[in-house]
């Protein structure tokens, strides 16, 4: 179950990145970075819960203990990334990354790291996964 989830979270790097195209080609210039960053983070979190919902029965969580475990790995996972890939392979400030998590400015990333999060345990509530 583990090395599943790590394949599927992975994916959701590729969806990331993928969507991150999108939005510095397509969204950005046209609408603007705050809209784009809304807009992003939507389309973001909605193929995250497509990819979830699509993965579980792969995966083959036994029980809700599982998606939590999931869930967790994840947003670990992903913080990890986003904070040391982002300053030590991109060169980001540690300010800007913290930048993101700045609610109150507008920023809404912490809803991708509420899907990774929660997203197993909702998607499998919805499948049924007791």
């Amino acid at each position: 179950m583990i090395k599943k989830s790590l394949v599927i979270w992975l994916a959701m790097g590729v969806v990331a990145i993928l969507n991150a195209g999108v939005r510095n080609t397509f969204i950005t210039p046209r609408l603007g970075e705050h809209a784009g960053h809304v807009i992003s983070t939507v389309t973001g979190c909605s193929v995250f819960l497509l990819l979830i919902w699509l993965a579980l029965p792969w995966i083959r969580p036994a029980s809700r203990r599982d998606l939590w475990l999931i869930g967790s790995l994840w947003l670990a996972m992903t913080v990890a990334f986003e904070f040391l890939a982002g300053h030590y392979l991109f060169g980001n400030s540690w300010e800007r990354l913290f930048a993101d998590y700045n609610v109150l400015r507008g920023r809404v990333w912490v809803a991708v790291l509420a899907v990774t999060f929660f997203g197993p345990a909702w998607m499998g509530r919805l499948r049924g996964i007791r």
